[in-house]
């Protein structure tokens, strides 16, 4: 299992990421899931490790998503590739020109975004796809970990409210004053952290919501194409990429 090549100046995969153990639970559950794979992959070798983060480096977008699939990342060690969730979204960058091809399979298909970093709140996939609390508090390191090496950013995408919850608390710890009622997750909301007090001290941007890619959302339409389309849209805008 090889890591991602290192974006210049910033390392996605430090070796303490890659054999990080610190929620046991977690380190189990994807090396659980690794070891006995799903029958249609029976004949591949899976990632069963930390999930880093997948992009451009010199990104003005970070979407911050949720945790690794089962029998997506953890299969394939990259963000959002080789299942459903990542066949939604990708097919979504590539309309909007962030990606340059609509498909991700595997780690070595030429996959490209342009100006977009993915990270997630969760670096393990956990059981029934739900961190526990301490998990996701425990696991911000890594995200601080993306949040700090990206130097351009200028906008966030959260992928469903614990990639929004994730968000806020990050900044909140930084010295954001902001409440997690006082910015509610929904779809579409366009959050002006970067207006708010604390926003130069904690490095806030703003924040964009949009439901998780998932297929709970996707198969039962409460997100559609278009929907997701106009929430991607706007953080494209923020970011500077439009």
């Amino acid at each position: 299992m090889q890591p991602p090549a290192a974006p210049s100046g910033f390392d996605p995969y430090p070796p303490d990421l890659a054999t990080c153990r610190r929620c046991p639970r977690l380190a189990e559950f994807r090396e659980e899931v690794a070891r006995v794979k799903r029958r249609a992959y029976r004949d591949q070798e899976y990632w069963g490790a930390p999930v880093p983060g997948f992009g451009d480096p010199d990104a003005s977008l970070l979407v911050v998503g949720l945790a690794p699939g089962a029998h997506g990342s953890n299969r394939t060690g990259r963000m959002f590739t080789g299942d459903a969730s990542g066949t939604f979204l990708y097919a979504a960058m590539h309309r909007l020109g962030l990606a340059n091809q609509p498909t991700a399979v595997s780690r070595d298909d030429g996959l490209r975004l342009n100006g977009v970093w993915i990270t997630a709140s969760a670096r393990c996939v956990p059981p029934g796809n739900k961190p526990t609390p301490l998990e996701l508090a425990t696991c911000r390191h890594w995200l601080e970990h993306d949040f700090d090496g990206l130097r351009n950013v200028k906008a966030v995408l959260a992928l469903g409210r614990i990639g929004h919850d994730s968000t806020v608390k990050l900044y909140r710890d930084r010295g954001l004053h902001v409440t997690l009622a006082a910015v509610p997750f929904a779809h579409g909301a366009v959050h002006r952290l970067d207006r708010l007090p604390g926003a130069a001290e904690s490095g806030a941007k703003p924040l964009v919501d949009a439901f998780h890619v998932s297929l709970q959302n996707t198969n039962t339409g409460r997100l559609t194409p278009a929907m997701f389309d106009e929430a991607l849209r706007a953080a494209k805008t923020l970011a500077g990429l439009a």
